[in-house]
């Protein structure tokens, strides 16, 4: 994460961690080519000088909320999933998670979009073997053979990641509703 500047502000003023949210909050809105610095400066209310402040480039900024976001998922998402023990309640648990429509979500579907980006590329591929990695996993213990688990995960990923892009491009209604 090192391209941030960590400096002390006076009380008040934005932090990086606001920068980071407020570039995740655009891009899960309208991808990865809408996070501006002056467009996210005037929706803040602040100069650019503020966000210079905390980043040297707007790739800084780009890099520094893809990684919060990623650590988030890892936090919020796969760490907890994987302390289940049971397979089918863990599955059932994933597919309960990504049937909900939250940002996350929404930032994920926008990264695919921009999977050709040079500081997306690596993370969306990061995600998509942990992901599979733990659905994989999920099915062999679950009793498939290592073959048909493999081939499960890959289309229960595939569902999952066609169902975010549908949803983004076509405005298909959300599942909780």
């Amino acid at each position: 994460m090192g391209e941030t500047h960590e400096k002390s502000e006076p009380r008040g003023r934005l932090s990086t961690t606001d920068w980071e949210q407020a570039a995740l909050h655009v891009l899960a809105e309208g991808g990865v080519s809408a996070v501006a610095v002056e467009s996210l400066a005037r929706t803040l209310g602040v100069t650019k000088g503020s966000f210079y402040w905390h980043f040297p480039t707007r790739e800084a900024l780009l890099k520094a909320a893809i990684d919060r976001w990623e650590q988030r998922d890892e936090d919020e998402v796969i760490s907890r999933v994987e302390r289940i023990a049971d397979p089918h309640e863990r599955l059932r648990e994933l597919f309960h998670r990504v049937s909900r429509e939250v940002q996350s979500h929404l930032v994920y579907a926008a990264l695919l979009q921009a999977s050709d980006h040079p500081l997306v590329q690596p993370v969306i591929e990061r995600i998509s073997r942990r992901r599979l990695a733990l659905l994989t996993q999920a099915y062999g213990e679950a009793g498939f053979d290592a073959r048909a688990a493999a081939h499960r995960a890959r289309l229960a990923y595939t569902a999952y990641s066609g169902f975010l892009q549908l949803n983004q491009s076509h405005g298909m209604p959300r599942m909780d509703q």
